[in-house]
C-alpha cells in the first residue's frame, strides 16, 4: 500500500515537473518569437551605437521623444501619462525643459526596440539621468524589469518622490484642484481651434488659439515675457503674455523655450493697444504642437 502511494506521488510530482518545464519553456519561445518579430518588424530602422549622442528634436510625452532623423526614443526605467491623463501636459513640459534642441547620450540595456519600432535607451545629459529627474520630481512612475540597469537608483528616486509628496503624481491635491482640473480638460475639447490673424475677431471670448511664435522679447523693466505671434512685434497677429509673478511655473527662458514653435494658447482674449492677447497664468494654457 506504501509503495503505491509513493509510486502516486512520484507520478504526481514528475507531471508537474512536466508542466512548469512545459509552461516555461513556451513562455521562453513566445519571447524569442516576439523578440524576432519586433526584429523583423524593425529591421529598416537603422542601428545606434550604444552611447551614442544625438540631438533631440521633439518631445512626445513625458517617456518619448524624438531625435535627429525623425527616429523615436522610448525612455527605459518610467512610465508617463498619455494624452487626457492628468500628468501629461506637466511630464512632457518637463522632459521638454531638460533636454528639448540638446544632445543627449542614449545608453542601451537587454532589448534594442519595442513593439512601436522605438529606441529602447536610458538618456542621460551629461552626467543627468533623465529617467531619475523625471521620477525624483513626480512626474512619472518607475517601471523596471528584473536585473535592470539603474533598478536600485530607480526605485529610490521614485521612493523620494512618493514620500515628499513631489510634482503632480504624488502631491495631494483637493477636491477642488481636481475638479477644477476635470472641468478644464472637459472645457478643451468643446473650445473652437481658431488661427492666431483671426484671434482679434474674439475679443472677451475664450478659444484656443493656434499659430507660431516668430517673435518674442522679454522685459528688463517688468521681466514680462512677450510671445508673438505669426508676424514681428509690432505687426504681430497676436500675443501670449507671462508675467514674472509666474514665470517660475514656466520652462526656464520661455522667450527661446517657445520661439519658432507652433503652439496653441488657451484662454481669454483681451485686447491690449488694439492687440489681441492673452495672459498666460499656468503652464496648462499653452501646449506645442505636434
Amino acid at each position: 500500500m506504501k509503495n503505491i502511494l509513493k509510486f502516486k506521488f512520484l507520478i504526481l510530482f514528475l507531471v508537474l515537473l512536466f508542466a512548469i518545464f512545459y509552461i516555461e519553456s513556451v513562455k521562453i519561445e513566445n519571447k524569442n518569437y516576439l523578440k524576432s518579430e519586433i526584429q523583423n518588424t524593425c529591421k529598416n530602422i537603422p542601428e545606434i551605437p550604444d552611447g551614442a549622442i544625438k540631438l533631440v528634436t521633439k518631445v512626445i510625452d513625458g517617456d518619448t521623444f524624438l531625435i535627429e532623423g525623425g527616429y523615436s526614443v522610448r525612455i527605459l526605467g518610467i512610465d508617463a501619462d498619455e494624452r487626457g491623463y492628468f500628468c501629461y501636459e506637466d511630464a512632457k513640459r518637463f522632459l521638454e525643459s531638460l533636454i528639448l534642441g540638446k544632445k543627449v547620450r542614449l545608453e542601451k540595456d537587454k532589448e534594442n526596440f519595442d513593439k512601436y519600432c522605438r529606441y529602447l535607451r536610458y538618456v542621460f545629459l551629461g552626467d543627468k539621468n533623465i529617467s531619475l529627474e523625471m521620477l525624483k520630481n513626480g512626474f512619472v512612475v518607475a517601471r523596471i524589469f528584473e536585473n535592470a540597469k539603474y533598478k536600485d537608483e530607480i526605485i529610490s528616486a521614485e521612493k523620494f518622490a512618493k514620500e515628499n509628496k513631489i510634482g503632480c503624481k504624488w502631491k495631494d491635491l483637493n477636491f477642488e484642484e481636481k475638479l477644477n482640473w476635470e472641468k478644464l480638460k472637459e472645457d478643451k475639447l468643446k473650445i473652437e481651434i481658431i488661427d492666431a490673424c483671426s484671434a482679434i475677431n474674439y475679443i472677451g471670448k475664450e478659444v484656443i488659439i493656434e499659430g507660431k511664435v516668430v517673435d518674442s522679447y522679454r522685459s528688463l523693466k517688468s521681466n514680462t515675457v512677450f510671445l508673438n505671434f505669426e508676424r514681428p512685434y509690432p505687426k504681430q497677429c497676436f500675443t501670449a503674455v507671462i508675467f514674472n509673478s509666474d514665470l517660475n511655473k514656466f520652462p526656464q527662458n520661455p522667450e527661446y523655450f517657445y520661439l519658432n514653435k507652433k503652439v496653441r494658447i488657451y484662454g481669454i482674449v483681451k485686447e491690449y493697444k488694439s492687440r489681441p492677447e492673452i495672459i498666460l497664468k499656468d503652464p496648462s494654457q499653452i501646449e506645442i504642437g505636434k
